[in-house]
């Protein structure tokens, strides 16, 4: 298992610049959640069920004291004990060992879906954080931006060339650029809460982010490694599990033998003398157990066969949902992409804009209402280009989540 968390963990991560960071907090997740645990632990009980199905059946005992006493040739009876075992059909006790291992192999299946989920969840939180934090830096920037422009406006106003509006209008697109970065230290206090209890640590823990890439290739997805996931492989162990359910009902309606053994204490007779006189009474026994009326294993084959299909059904529908889930990730991973390069041109297109307007300024001609309008591009081409790094990460989480 650890084997594989570690395969898996390289696939949630990208960049030599995030992965060993990445890598270590999702480890810390894996060794620290409570439901991870909660799984192992219902795991664990599972597989000691197989000691608790892996006995006989009680052996009996009984004891008898006869108060009135009947005689016989060799003497009066006084007490009887008698001991008892039954046993189950041949093979029956191995076929219940292998009926509660197939449920614990599908149980066992629960800790790598909650391991998997657990991983993308802290994947997810992660680039969300590193999305609040870009777009603080981002606000930060225009901000410092703007008061740059507003003291060329205010040395505009001394030649003429701006009016006090101008100076205003600045100021308040500064205000409301204050108000988003006080915002966004919310959401990723916020978030920050929650990213860190899924590390089951103290909130507020403060958690570091680092500049996100994108790599020059998408990757290629097999989508038939979708068969492989656990959540898939689970409804086969548990169609196994029925399968040894059905062994394991027709051994349950097969005969058990029983093997006893009968004392009978004896007392001796006073009135003759003879070899055998109060001679005590031995007698092995042996019985058969026969299901004569069986309708109630004809009832669970019925049954077993029945849940069969039922878990046919619900395998082939939770395919059908996380193949949507996978074609959806993949295409708006690349829709991901194309927003991303579009971004790009946008924000070198508006630097051009943005130094035309400048080089205006030495001419004494500057527009601070065209200023405001480029600024406005600026952000929101920046802003698009952050949740674009976001969304290619996040869906990408969620292909290596359904494919590795």
């Amino acid at each position: 298992m650890k084997k594989i968390i570690f395969i898996i963990l390289g696939l949630f991560t990208f960049h030599l610049a995030n992965t060993q960071e990445l890598e270590i907090l999702v480890q810390d997740a894996l060794e620290n959640s409570p439901t991870i645990q909660q799984f192992e632990l219902k795991y664990n009980i599972a597989k000691e069920k197989v000691n608790e199905v892996n006995i006989l059946p009680n052996t009996e005992i009984g004891l008898g004291y006869f108060v009135s006493e009947p005689e016989t040739r060799t003497g009066a009876q006084k007490a009887k004990i008698s001991v008892k075992q039954m046993l189950p059909w041949f093979g029956s006790i191995t076929a219940r060992e292998s009926y509660i291992n197939s449920l614990a192999d599908a149980s066992y299946e629960d800790i790598a879906i909650a391991k998997r989920k657990l991983m993308l969840s802290v994947s997810q939180s992660y680039y969300n954080l590193y999305e609040i934090k870009a777009k603080q830096a981002v606000f930060i920037e225009n901000r410092k931006l703007l008061k740059t422009y507003e003291t060329l406006a205010l040395t505009s106003i001394e030649i003429g060339n701006a009016s006090v509006v101008d100076v205003l209008k600045l100021q308040m697109r500064q205000n409301e650029l204050e108000q988003f970065e006080k915002v966004l230290i919310q959401e990723y206090l916020a978030e920050q809460a929650k990213f860190n209890k899924l590390l089951n640590r103290d909130k507020a823990i403060t958690v570091e982010v680092k500049e996100l890439i994108l790599p020059e290739e998408n990757g290629f997805v097999n989508s038939k490694d979708l068969q492989l996931h656990p959540e898939l492989t689970k409804y086969d162990k548990l169609y196994r599990s029925i399968e040894q359910s059905e062994l394991l009902n027709q051994k349950e309606s097969a005969p058990n033998i029983g093997f006893g053994l009968d004392y009978i204490s004896v007392a001796e007779r006073p009135d003759i003398n003879f070899s055998d006189n109060g001679k005590d009474i031995v007698m092995p026994m042996v019985s058969v157990s026969i299901p004569i009326f069986n309708k109630k294993y004809k009832s669970r084959t019925k049954q077993n066969a029945l849940m069969q299909q039922e878990i046919k059904a619900q395998k082939q529908d939770r395919i059908n949902t996380l193949e949507t889930i996978l074609e959806k990730a993949i295409n708006e991973r690349i829709s991901a992409r194309i927003s991303y390069d579009t971004q790009v041109k946008n924000i070198e297109q508006a630097k051009n804009a943005e130094e035309v307007l400048l080089k205006n300024y030495e001419t004494s001609t500057i527009n601070f209402t065209d200023v405001l309008d480029i600024q406005e591009l600026q952000l929101k081409f920046m802003i698009n280009k952050i949740k674009a790094v976001q969304q290619y990460y996040i869906q990408t989480t969620i292909i290596n989540y359904l494919t590795n």
